[in-house]
Formats: structure tokens, C-alpha cells, sequence
């Protein structure tokens, strides 16, 4: 009797999770389904020039029965679900569906949109009742959940910020990326002009203007999430783990490949002339709107990242330090392949004067990023010591594994030579290419193995001073507080676990990061309670073990 009384509430527990994953992953299916028909019926609709039917029978039925079949399906189901999700609210499944549906209309309204815009610009008004169907329809579609997702009562708890962080993120791809072409289009006619005598021939200008569309729309949406809709504000994981990876991440390999082309033309304008002319400036124009466009969104996200939290702010230095290493041991591998090309030219008669041009340009763009990046010659705080540990032991161990994989290949090209009848060739011209690379990730593993080797020595002789008073805390707050748990991670160095108060806790309740500290002063323990939002503003409680 004991044990079936048992596993009734496992039953029971199960049951709710099960119907909502089958009711929402059923939901999910029958919007795309319904939307799909629609799309099709009024993509013939808008295409006034053809006959509704016309020879396709098979894709008209289609469309009718997806819309008039799967359209009530979907709305019948939603009104079952959304009777009942105010009390199911904070249910992954439910936020899972707002964030994936609202991501693929966000998507697909935004690309049908803007590429039918711009194909109309750029002189390619093919199959535009076509985008324009599916651009109205999803719109209309993202307006839907865009109100489920904001409603104040039954709006997702789970996964709530995914949707703001998502359109900031894909408004700024799309206004990055429409931007780079729409300049690129533009730099490129003029260097092509300059150094043809003739026209360019076709309107140079459509395609920049297309781009220009792509830009605008990226941009309209990045403000709209971004600033209008608070996610500059937001200080959750999610939206600094985007913030550091696509805004300091991908602008400043967008930025440092830009810079890195510009002077390896400039160079080679200067140096190395044994290309034609129109040759060595084919790569300008796309390096020049890299660049003109990834420093300033690169610039930006950084200074956004130093506002955050010491480890977002950290975090955002590290991955510029890792970018640039990598341009400037690029650089450095290169040039010793150049170097050891020169020593084998009597024999082979190569010109290894552009292979040290490409070296050089790379480690003069990244050399001086990662110094003031990294800052070699400041002491680290302790803080900053603990949280770079990941960030030295990973750039160690890809550095150590691909001079490992670099070794093996260097023996084997030697014995190779040495074993084997090679038609004469030289040695260096065999080996030079991963002789550099060695050299290169051999000196960046050594480095950082014996940086790692300092900070550890320097955390061991300051752990009687430095010992952490708190092992664990369990952080108790409500809906908002998501920054507290690394502020006070920052404060004790201890691991935060976040426990939700079910009951609603004002705004002015969450405290600052000076308040926190003050709090947890003195406190030794090692599992703490720390109570947001109770009578006293914050209550912190050492646990017995």
C-alpha cells in the first residue's frame, strides 16, 4: 500500500509535463502548417497577372487544405492551451514554444520582407507576390506571440528574456552584414574605376542599394529590442554570454581581418608589385568595409560588456585577447615560413616576399590588440586570477594540441625525406610551413602554461589570507534578480543557487551590489542563505552542515 502511494505522484508529476510537451510540440506544427497554406492562397492572390489555378492544381490544393484544415486545428488548440496556461505559466514547454515560434516568424517575416525590397531595388522583381505573401503572413504571426510573450499574466517564465535576446542579436547580423556589402559595393566601384579607363559597365549602385535595405530593416530591429525593448538593460547569462560572443566575438574577427587585409595591400602596393595592379587591389574594397563596419559595433560592445558584471566585463577582454593571439601567432608562424623560404630560394627559386608581407600585416594588427587586451605587464587581481584560469588552461591546451598535430606531420615530412627518394627537393621547402606553425603554438602553449603556473603559485600563497569564509550560497528572490547570483558570486567567489520566491516581490526590494556586499561582510559558513526581498531588505543566514 506504502510503495503504490509512492508512485502515484510520480505518476501524477509526469503526466502535466508529457500533455503540455505533446499539446505545444502539436501547436507548433499546426501554426507552421497553417501558415504555409495561407502564405500559398494569398501569394496567388497578390499575383494578379496569373490565374488562381492556372496548370498547378496540386499546390492550390495544398494551400487550401493546410489553411482550411490546419488554420482551425491551430486556432482550436490554442484557445484549449491558453485557457488553461496562466496557471502552467513557468513551464519550460510553454516557453519553449513562444521562444521557437517566435523566432521562426521573426525570421522568416524579416528575410521575406527585406528580400523582396530588395530584389525590387536591385532590379529583380521575380516572384514577389511570393515574398510578400510570406512576409504579411508571418508578420501577423509574430504579432500573435509577440503578444502572448509580453502578456502580463500569461506571458512564459521560462526562457523569458530568448525572444529579446534572439531579435537583437539577428537585427544586428542583418544591419552588419547589409552594411559590410552595401560599402563593399560601393569601395569596390571606386577602385574599379580608378583602375579601369572605361565605364564599369552595369548600375554599380543596385546592389548597394539592395544591401542598404538589409541594413536599414537589421537596424530598425536592433533598436526596437535593443533599446525600446530594454535588452541593453538586461543583465541575465543569456544576454552576456550573446553580448561577448556576437557583439565583441564576431566584430572583432570581422575588425581584425579587415585591418590585417588593408595593410597586407598597402604593403604589398609598397613592396611587392609583381602582380598587376587591378591584382593587389581586388582585395581592398571588402577588407576596407570589414573593417569600417566591425570596428565600431566592436568598440561599442565593449564598452556596453564594461558596464556589466566583473566577469562579463572580464569575459569581453578575454575573447579580444584570444582573437588577437590568434592574428598575431598567425603572424608569427608566417613569417618564420617566410624566413626559412628565403634561406631555401637559391635552391627552389620561390619569392617569398608576399608570404612576409601576409606575416607581418597579421602580427601588426594583432600584436598590439592583444597587449592592450591581455595587459601582460599589470598585476592581475585576485579576482581576475580565479576567473581567467578556463581562459588559460583552453588556450594551452588547443595551442599544445596543434603543435602536437604540427610535430607529427614535421616527423613525418623528414623522415619522409630522409627514407624516401623526394626528386631532390629541399628540406627546408618541405618543412618550413609546419616548422612556423610549431614555433607559433609551441611559444603560445609555453606562455600561457607558465602564466597559469604563476597565477596558481600566486593563489596558493595567498590561500591562508584569502581563503573563501563562504563555501555555497542558495540566493532566495524573485522574478528580476538574475544579476544578484553573480554579484554575490563576485563578492564571496562561492557558487550561487537561485531559488524563486513564489510570492511577488516589489522592484525596489533588489538591491545593489554595495548593499550585497555589506550584507555578506563577515559572513563565514559553508552553505550561506541569502533572502531577498524580506522584511529587513536582505537576510543572510549561515546554514548548520
Amino acid at each position: 500500500m506504502s510503495t503504490g502511494t509512492r508512485a502515484a505522484p510520480g505518476r501524477s508529476s509526469a503526466q502535466p509535463v508529457l500533455r503540455r510537451l505533446i499539446v505545444f510540440t502539436l501547436l507548433f506544427a499546426l501554426v507552421l502548417i497553417g501558415a504555409g497554406g495561407l502564405t500559398g492562397l494569398l501569394g496567388r492572390l497578390l499575383n494578379a497577372g496569373d490565374v488562381l489555378v492556372a496548370d498547378d492544381v496540386t499546390g492550390l490544393a495544398r494551400s487550401l487544405a493546410f489553411t482550411l484544415v490546419g488554420g482551425p486545428l491551430a486556432a482550436l488548440l490554442w484557445w484549449v492551451a491558453w485557457r488553461r496556461v496562466e496557471s502552467e505559466r513557468s513551464s519550460t514547454a510553454w516557453g519553449l514554444y513562444v521562444a521557437g515560434i517566435y523566432a521562426v516568424s521573426l525570421i522568416t517575416a524579416a528575410t521575406a520582407l527585406l528580400g523582396t525590397a530588395a530584389s525590387l531595388i536591385g532590379g529583380d522583381p521575380e516572384r514577389w507576390s511570393e515574398g510578400l505573401a510570406r512576409g504579411l503572413v508571418w508578420t501577423g504571426v509574430l504579432l500573435w506571440h509577440h503578444w502572448m510573450w509580453r502578456h502580463r499574466t500569461r506571458g512564459p517564465l521560462a526562457l523569458k528574456d530568448l525572444p529579446l535576446v534572439g531579435g537583437y542579436i539577428f537585427g544586428l547580423v542583418l544591419a552588419v552584414g547589409g552594411a559590410y556589402w552595401a560599402l563593399a559595393g560601393l569601395l569596390d566601384a571606386a577602385v574599379e574605376g580608378s583602375t579601369s579607363g572605361g565605364a564599369i559597365g552595369v548600375p554599380w549602385w543596385r546592389a548597394s542599394l539592395a544591401a542598404l535595405v538589409w541594413a536599414a530593416g537589421g537596424a530598425g530591429l536592433w533598436l526596437a529590442y535593443w533599446m525600446r525593448g530594454g535588452g541593453r538593460h538586461l543583465r541575465t547569462a543569456l544576454s552576456n554570454v550573446a553580448l561577448v560572443l556576437f557583439g565583441v566575438l564576431g566584430a572583432g574577427l570581422l575588425t581584425l581581418g579587415g585591418l590585417g587585409t588593408v595593410l597586407f595591400v598597402l604593403l604589398r602596393l609598397a613592396f611587392d608589385r609583381t602582380d598587376p595592379q587591378s591584382a593587389l587591389l581586388s582585395p581592398l574594397a571588402p577588407a576596407l568595409a570589414a573593417a569600417a563596419i566591425g570596428a565600431p559595433v566592436w568598440v561599442y560592445h565593449l564598452r556596453a560588456a564594461a558596464t556589466r558584471a566583473e566577469g562579463t566585463r572580464l569575459a569581453g577582454r578575454l575573447v579580444t585577447s584570444g582573437v588577437s593571439l590568434a592574428a598575431a601567432a598567425a603572424g608569427v608562424g608566417v613569417i618564420v615560413n617566410a624566413l626559412l623560404a628565403a634561406l631555401a630560394s637559391p635552391v627552389v627559386g620561390n619569392d617569398p616576399r608576399t608570404l612576409l608581407l601576409g606575416g607581418i600585416s597579421s602580427l601588426a594588427v594583432g600584436g598590439p590588440v592583444w597587449w592592450f587586451a591581455w595587459r601582460p605587464t599589470a598585476a592581475p587581481g585576485g579576482g581576475e586570477r580565479s576567473r581567467r584560469r578556463v581562459y588559460l588552461v583552453a588556450v594551452f591546451g588547443l595551442s599544445a594540441l596543434v603543435a602536437l598535430i604540427t610535430l607529427l606531420v614535421l616527423g613525418y615530412l623528414i623522415f619522409e625525406f630522409l627514407l624516401a627518394d623526394v626528386g631532390g627537393a629541399a628540406l627546408i621547402e618541405r618543412v618550413r610551413a609546419p616548422l612556423g606553425l610549431l614555433l607559433a603554438t609551441g611559444g603560445t602553449a609555453a606562455y600561457h602554461f607558465s602564466v597559469w603556473r604563476q597565477d596558481r603559485a600566486a593563489a596558493g600563497g595567498a590561500a591562508p589570507a584569502d581563503r573563501r569564509a563562504i563555501g555555497s550560497v542558495i540566493l532566495v528572490a524573485g522574478a528580476g534578480a538574475e544579476p544578484l547570483a553573480e554579484l554575490i558570486s563576485g563578492i564571496t567567489g562561492a557558487g550561487v543557487t537561485m531559488w524563486w520566491r513564489a510570492d511577488p516581490t516589489p522592484d525596489a526590494a533588489v538591491p545593489s551590489g554595495e548593499e550585497l556586499a555589506r550584507a555578506l561582510d563577515g559572513v563565514v559558513g559553508e552553505r550561506v542563505l541569502v533572502i531577498v526581498g524580506a522584511v529587513r531588505g536582505i537576510e543572510v543566514i549561515p546554514l548548520a552542515g
